[in-house]
């Protein structure tokens, strides 16, 4: 454990360095805070190494790497075979010009941008209902993302918003796939009915979350304009 936690401080301040020093070893004129923060890189590359040998022995040790790896590529099977599936469905839809269709459709609804992106957010908190988020980001999002995008919706902002909207989705009864995990996981005396009530405080969190976000863009886009520079 502790040397997991060493790797995972590690990735951390490797991506500290890397955004307040210059690590690039071909550019010339580096002081000596970037030689120190080059040296350190080093040190915690070799920690995250041996971090991820330490949990291979350990699980090998334990006899469960092979249990592990066997669930991880079934899991991981399922997935793919769901990306297959709506990577099919996207180009059948797009080869009988779908997404010009959705265009359309979202370029004539009243209220231009905002009620475009309303009504691409409505639909998508329904399919929240029935589909899983692979499905929802691999099918609906490059439908309704570039006609939003063509409309004056930021990217990276359009993308905070249309994430914050489909966890309130998996939020809300009856249909939430997030509560439907927890009923998995809580205890027989914990009824469906109150974990119910207990996501109704959170969904309304999410949604005072999605009107601010909705209402001030800057808080989606400060940091990956910060991260830019």
């Amino acid at each position: 454990m502790p040397v997991m936690l060493a790797g995972l401080a590690g990735i951390l301040l490797i991506i500290v360095l890397r955004n307040t020093l210059d690590l690039r070893t071909a550019s010339g004129g580096h002081s000596g805070a970037d030689f120190i923060g080059m040296a350190i890189t080093v040190l915690a590359a070799f920690a995250i190494l041996a971090s991820l040998v330490a949990g291979l022995l350990v699980l090998r040790r334990v006899k469960q790497l092979g249990p592990a790896l066997k669930s991880s590529a079934h899991i991981t099977s399922m997935v793919f075979l769901i990306l297959i599936g709506a990577s099919l469905f996207s180009l059948v839809f797009r080869g009988f010009d779908g997404d010009d269709l959705v265009h359309d459709i979202l370029h004539n609804v009243p209220g231009g941008k905002w009620g475009a992106l309303a009504a691409a957010m409505l639909v998508m908190f329904v399919l929240g209902f029935f589909l899983d988020f692979i499905e929802i980001v691999f099918v609906v999002v490059p439908l309704v993302a570039p006609p939003l995008i063509l409309l004056g919706c930021d990217p990276v902002w359009l993308g905070i918003l249309m994430a914050v909207n489909l966890q309130t989705s998996f939020l809300t009864p009856p249909f939430g796939f997030a509560l439907f995990y927890l009923r998995g996981a809580a205890p027989p005396e914990v009824s469906t009915m109150q974990i119910w009530q207990g996501a109704l405080p959170f969904i309304g969190l999410q949604v005072i979350l999605l009107a601010m976000v909705a209402s001030m863009p800057a808080l989606a886009t400060w940091l990956p304009a910060l991260a830019a520079k």
